[in-house]
């Protein structure tokens, strides 16, 4: 079994000082010693020496024993440490015999399971093949030989997939936990890593990294899409993943129980990889929200439930794959919110900029969305505005400038220590040589830190203080 001799040998000592215990009541300690080259054993009653302060009181003096007691025997003896006086050695009988292999086998049983974990850590993140032992309740066991099993979790259990015993199957070996009892190896079959290290298995430019699988968004057993990219500008990355005839793509289907795999060409231009993403769909426009990291797409109304795909699977997969939150509509609802969003920004413009119509709805179908867009916008991005001239461009980014302006003005004026009635000047002065110069900084502050600082009733000291901290909760 592979077991070290020093296990065994701690096991028998075990066995022979626990069956010294129960001939003389239990509650004593008891250490045995082997000799590892004779056999002879010897026994010896042992006391633990514990602290001895007038609070204490021994739990268990039938095993402890006080430090100053202690000392009187062994000077140099120490708390933690022990006491020991020989007994007799009991004969290794019949119980003891029996006490002996039950802890043998329980050390073996460890000692494989250690060699398990030790077998498989350094795999954690890769394929593994075993065969089906047994499947039921929705789980899966896969035996892998060498007295090692896996668990496949129901939740990672492809659904509806025909599992018998005797399969062969592949799982990605996601988890390694050492424990004493249950399963201690966790194997997925329905995490996207898994789909990856069968393309590294079945494609060799992917297994040899002239191809890279950039990421992998699936629907178990329905439908998967992943995003390859070429090292090699020579190489069609697309292709070879699907192989003479979908060969390869084919075999990657055919392990995970027919799932079906679009293999999507990845670009570092967002816009374009989120269109190879909503393959087989053809986009027809695509409109940018980065601040909130999501995109409109406009389809042809007749492809509109083929670009959701069943129960959204498709563009479900497509927000995956791209980490962008995807909005899909046909042409027409994508024109009027476009038009909507426009009329909108339209007014605000007319308000704010005092502009007529015509301008505004010039600035809003050029993408300007704010006054501060408006404001840092580059004269170059504006010159190349065909309706406006040079003192028009200057006028409308003076005027936005100076909103901006007052804005922060009126924010700074709100934010203003001298808007607290509570405070006097000299105490608004003490707090500015401390660096407390507006209500954010008052905000940081506790009570005491505050009333360090200055003279203050103290119940003024706390309101003034939540009520400069009012935006946090605001924000909340």
């Amino acid at each position: 079994k592979g077991v070290e001799k020093e296990i065994i040998f701690q096991a028998i000592e075990a066995a022979l000082a626990s069956a010294t215990r129960k001939k003389n009541g239990g509650d004593i300690d008891v250490r045995v010693q082997i000799d590892r080259s004779t056999g002879d054993y010897e026994t010896f009653r042992r006391w633990m020496v514990m602290d001895d302060s007038e609070t204490q009181v021994l739990e268990n003096p039938m095993s402890e024993i006080t430090l100053s007691a202690a000392k009187s025997e062994q000077p140099e003896i120490d708390v933690g440490g022990y006491i020991e006086d020989d007994i007799d050695s009991i004969e290794f009988g019949r119980i003891a015999a029996q006490t002996a292999k039950q802890v043998i086998v329980q050390k073996v049983r460890e000692a494989e399971r250690a060699k398990v974990v030790e077998a498989f850590n350094d795999q954690v993140g890769q394929l593994i093949t075993g065969t089906v032992k047994r499947a039921e309740r929705g789980t899966i066991i896969l035996d892998l030989g060498n007295h090692a099993e896996a668990l496949v979790p129901k939740s990672e259990v492809i659904p509806k997939e025909p599992v018998r015993v005797g399969d062969r199957m592949r799982g990605y070996l996601y988890e390694v936990r050492s424990e004493v009892r249950g399963p201690q190896l966790f194997v997925s079959r329905t995490a996207p890593e898994l789909l990856i290290e069968l393309f590294k298995l079945e494609v060799p430019e992917v297994g040899e990294g002239s191809i890279d699988i950039i990421g992998a968004a699936r629907d178990p057993g329905l439908r998967a899409k992943i995003a390859v990219k070429a090292k090699d500008p020579r190489i069609d990355p697309v292709g070879a993943c699907v192989g003479m005839r979908g060969s390869r793509v084919q075999a990657v289907s055919n392990e995970l129980g027919g799932e079906r795999v679009d293999i999507i060409l990845w670009n570092d231009n967002a816009a374009q990889f989120v269109i190879n993403a909503m393959s087989p769909a053809e986009v027809l426009s695509i409109v940018v929200d980065e601040e909130n990291k999501s995109m409109d797409i406009a389809v042809a109304e007749e492809q509109l439930s083929q670009a959701i795909g069943r129960g959204g699977q498709n563009v479900r997969l497509a927000s995956e794959l791209t980490g962008w939150v995807l909005n899909v509509m046909s042409k027409d609802d994508a024109d009027n919110k476009i038009k909507e969003e426009n009329q909108n920004l339209s007014s605000i413009f007319m308000q704010e900029l005092n502009v007529d119509q015509d301008v505004a709805d010039v600035l809003a179908r050029e993408g300007f969305s704010s006054i501060d867009e408006v404001a840092y916008c580059s004269l170059d991005e504006f010159k190349s505005i065909e309706d406006f001239d040079e003192e028009l461009i200057s006028e409308l980014r003076k005027r936005a400038a100076e909103i901006i302006e007052s804005k922060k003005d009126k924010e700074e004026q709100k934010n203003s220590l001298s808007n607290i009635k509570e405070l006097s000047k000299a105490n608004i002065e003490k707090l500015k040589d401390n660096d407390v110069n507006n209500k954010e900084d008052l905000a940081d502050l506790s009570v005491d830190e505050l009333l360090e600082m200055i003279d203050l009733d103290k119940d003024d000291a706390g309101k003034i203080i939540m009520d400069a901290r009012e935006p946090w909760f605001n924000q909340e």
